[in-house]
């Protein structure tokens, strides 16, 4: 048996987790705990499970004050041995939602490898703006 045969392949872990709760502020806690478990458990470490948690907490927090009433808030993790990829929608009350030039999506920006958001035009089946906001947080920290 050669060296190559005896040795497994190399693998690369990941994994993805979606969540969907009420938009309500009452639920920011729970997503939060999602967050600090799936990284957690992707081994990323205690400082960086942090900056990704409140990240998350700051861009659901902007989307629940904004969001129609009865609507959702989606949230899906996405990781490998590299990155953590975070995806948080809603459905918007304003079609300015969430606001770039606030503290809270500065603080999004410097703690997260790259941040962008989008926003569809009023929908009225769902009764307003369909708003998702894309985070990728890279192990090793942002490039800021």
């Amino acid at each position: 048996m050669s060296k190559s045969e005896g040795t497994p392949p190399a693998t690369t872990r990941t994994g993805t987790i979606s969540v969907q709760v009420p938009a309500e502020s009452e639920q920011l806690a729970m997503l939060r705990a999602l967050a600090e478990t799936v990284t957690l458990m992707a081994d990323f470490g205690i400082d960086e499970v942090t900056d990704i948690r409140l990240a998350l907490d700051e861009v659901a927090s902007a989307l629940v004050l904004d969001a129609v009433e009865g609507s959702v808030i989606d949230c899906a993790f996405s990781f490998d041995d590299e990155a953590v990829q975070v995806r948080v929608a809603s459905v918007a009350v304003s079609d300015s939602s969430p606001d770039e030039t606030s503290f809270g999506w500065h603080i999004v920006a410097t703690l997260t490898d790259s941040v962008a958001t989008s926003q569809d035009v009023y929908d009225a089946a769902v009764g307003g703006y369909p708003t998702v906001v894309d985070f990728r947080w890279v192990r090793g920290g942002s490039n800021e």
